[in-house]
């Protein structure tokens, strides 16, 4: 009698250093399978695409533990260990937590893991795995930082707005050049702010009433895009490397809250110390004494803002409408007589759509809505029976529910999140930032 496995296969998102992308491992473990008389369902594939092996929070993996842990599955059909984790502590933790299932974990390349021996030898290689991805990582970053040292600019991320970045050659290295057009709009946007004491929101609307484009027309103007303007120090002359770092997210996003609390990249970023920052020199845009007036305004404005004197509301940051998918965020408005407070949907707001607004819901009243959910928590919490009923009426829904209408969901969202993936690679490319081979290596 045939064997019933289950596949696993997963790609990172670094492609340039992946050999085989999902669809050909998937494959090859399909053509394994059917030669050594494995019956491998079709729900029973599992596949993470653009997650690390460092983490184990991967919704392909997580599906294939907990059905493991139903006892159905007898054999696992992996492409290679480091597919499985790149840390060998978790490649022993999900060896072990299969064995004790009766599963049977096949590799195809390097060794299988069934007796003591091959489960060391795997333990080596997951060992060797991990100790050469950080040894390239530390590599990497301290090639980065010597390169930023000397000047190369070639380090930084995307040239700024305003700034064309020109690619290394045999005569010069690689250096920014100033966009006269958009270099324009820069020195326009510092002298609103410093002399004309504009609001960081009103030089957005003025930017977008003039038609202005931003880098790639894709958007319109947005406040965090003039914030950021008015901070990088690139348009005084000192472009900086090092000017954020990796730390462990904290707030957890509406994106992640759709994803179930975890993402191929949970984490965030943090502004560094500036006296760990690098600087190269590169064209200014603005004087020092106009950037030195900016940044002298944005902390007088973080000091005095309303954000920090607001009084927070029940459902403030939990909001999504439901007719377009966007959040909803608190706002409000004064009348000669009290402040009233509203819930806004983001997908209402004109400015912020290049076309019209793709919602059409009003403004909710703060107390109303709070009012109304506090009274279905203290139902709940004064008659759990309704939560018990609740948790059984989804079980049934869950079991009675088409796993090909689950898959075909799941298709529909990884589908977006690469055509998100290709349009960033394509900004690259037109950039100067990805050669063409990297770009169609990427594109695999």
């Amino acid at each position: 009698m045939n064997k019933l496995a289950a596949i696993y296969a997963r790609v990172s998102s670094d492609r340039q250093r992946e050999d085989k992308t999902i669809a050909s491992q998937t494959t090859s473990l399909r053509e394994y399978a059917q030669g050594q008389d494995y019956t491998v369902p079709s729900e029973w594939v599992f596949e993470d695409e653009g997650y690390s092996g460092a983490t184990l929070a991967r919704p392909g993996l997580e599906r294939l533990r907990d059905l493991v842990a139903e006892g159905q599955v007898q054999a696992l059909l992996v492409y290679g260990p480091d597919r499985l984790s790149r840390k060998y502590a978790y490649q022993v933790l999900l060896l072990e937590e299969f064995s004790r299932q009766g599963v049977e974990t096949v590799f195809l390349q390097g060794v299988s893991a069934q007796t003591p021996e091959e489960r060391l030898l795997v333990q080596f290689q997951g060992m060797i795995a991990e100790y050469e991805r950080a040894q390239i990582a530390e590599r990497s970053r301290r090639g980065k930082r010597h390169r930023a040292k000397v000047g190369c600019v070639n380090v930084l991320s995307a040239a700024p707005y305003g700034y064309r970045y020109v690619k290394k050659n045999e005569v010069t290295d690689a250096c920014y050049l100033v966009d006269e057009a958009e270099g324009a709009i820069v020195r326009e946007v510092f002298e609103w702010y410093t002399v004309e004491a504009l609001s960081i929101g009103a030089i957005a609307r003025r930017l977008n009433d003039r038609g202005v484009p931003t880098r790639f027309a894709k958007s319109r103007w947005e406040r965090s895009k003039v914030w950021a303007m008015l901070r990088n120090p690139a348009y005084a002359g000192r472009a900086a490397f090092g000017k954020t770092e990796r730390a462990e997210r904290k707030r957890v996003t509406r994106p992640l809250r759709q994803k179930g609390g975890y993402s191929a990249r949970c984490s965030a970023n943090r502004e560094r110390p500036k006296d760990q920052w690098i600087e190269m020199a590169v064209p200014a845009l603005v004087s020092e004494e106009t950037f030195a007036r900016a940044a002298e305004k944005l902390t007088e404005n973080r000091r005095f803002s309303s954000r920090n004197t607001k009084e927070p509301t029940l459902l403030q940051g939990m909001l999504v409408c439901g007719q377009c998918g966007y959040s909803l965020y608190r706002t409000s408005t004064r009348t000669t007589k009290r402040q009233a407070k509203y819930y806004r949907c983001l997908g209402s707001d004109g400015y912020r759509h290049l076309k019209d607004p793709p919602c059409a819901c009003r403004p909710i009243r703060v107390e109303d809505l709070d009012e109304l959910v506090w009274q279905q928590v203290t139902e709940l919490l004064e008659k759990p029976e309704l939560i018990g009923a609740e948790l059984e009426r989804r079980r049934q829904e869950s079991l009675k529910s088409d796993p090909l209408e689950r898959r075909r969901g799941q298709l529909t969202q990884e589908l977006k999140r690469v055509e998100q993936q290709i349009d960033k690679l394509l900004d690259a490319y037109q950039e100067g930032l990805l050669p063409l081979g990297q770009l169609c290596s990427a594109s695999r």
